[in-house]
């Protein structure tokens, strides 16, 4: 076959194609949505976001509604809105051909509720970044106040680990060390209640159960946080059910490679 008539077979069917996907997209803008189908992921049982709460979110911006074409679908809009929500960390939005289209977020985890000493309250999540508090939901997490300078907008863990000056103002990444710690470990997240941070550094622990109270002392790195609360259950394991766990007044872990107990 010559190429003139070669050339006479492709360009009509370039032609059709072209023709079929302008009509293919026009009718696709002209598609009337469906209300997007979303999937809210979250690791543990504190959601701070439902599938209701956000669709009505988007709804109030105008940036869904009822009757709403594709062509008027901003999923850029929609993805940046949601990407500023505190409570959500990743979030994809993405539509198929035809009037079905998905949101798929993934909430992040509260860890511990943060009360500072001017009074503001937050929380902290599992990756050391601080999240405003809802006024719909709760997180049951431990409780951490005293002389915790650190705001809602101060920086966050993973700025303050490898800036030494921020480290020397902030301690939010020992109050991550410890938090972190007790909420990997099934027996300290339901025994730990309370921790609290002194005037001089020291985090003092507040048990769920025994009439005692642990003298933390401080938490400078993963290890020390790490030697000292092994030491602590192992204080737990061997020492308390022979003593009785309302015998102590004080458990003591700030010395290295020294466990004490005050009796009553």
């Amino acid at each position: 076959m010559k190429t003139w008539q070669k050339i006479a077979l492709i360009v009509p069917s370039i032609i059709i194609l072209i023709v079929l996907l302008a009509f293919i997209h026009k009718a696709q803008n002209e598609t009337v949505l469906a209300l997007p189908k979303i999937i809210i992921h979250v690791d543990g049982e504190s959601s701070f976001l439902t599938e209701t709460e956000l669709q009505q979110r988007l709804e109030s911006e105008n940036l869904i509604y009822a009757g709403q074409t594709f062509e008027h679908l901003n999923i850029h809009a929609i993805e940046r809105h949601i990407e500023a929500m505190p409570e959500v960390k990743k979030v994809l939005v993405y539509a198929k051909i035809g009037p079905n289209w998905l949101i798929d977020v993934e909430l992040r985890v509260p860890i511990a509720r943060i009360f500072n000493q001017d009074g503001e309250t937050y929380y902290l999540d599992s990756e050391g970044y601080t999240m405003r508090p809802s006024s719909a939901h709760t997180a049951r997490v431990v409780v951490v106040n005293g002389c915790i300078p650190d705001k809602l907008n101060s920086p966050p863990v993973p700025e303050l680990i490898n800036n030494d000056s921020l480290k020397s103002i902030h301690k939010l990444d020992d109050v991550y060390r410890i938090t972190n710690y007790v909420c990997n470990d099934p027996f300290l997240r339901a025994q730990v209640a309370q921790i609290h941070l002194q005037k001089n550094g020291d985090f003092v622990l507040i048990p769920q159960v025994g009439g005692h109270t642990i003298l933390f002392g401080t938490a400078y790195t993963e290890q020390e946080v790490s030697d000292k609360f092994k030491k602590l259950k192992v204080f737990y394991k061997h020492g308390l059910p022979f003593e009785g766990w309302n015998k102590y007044s004080e458990i003591i872990l700030k010395y290295e490679n020294q466990i004490i107990g005050k009796k009553k």
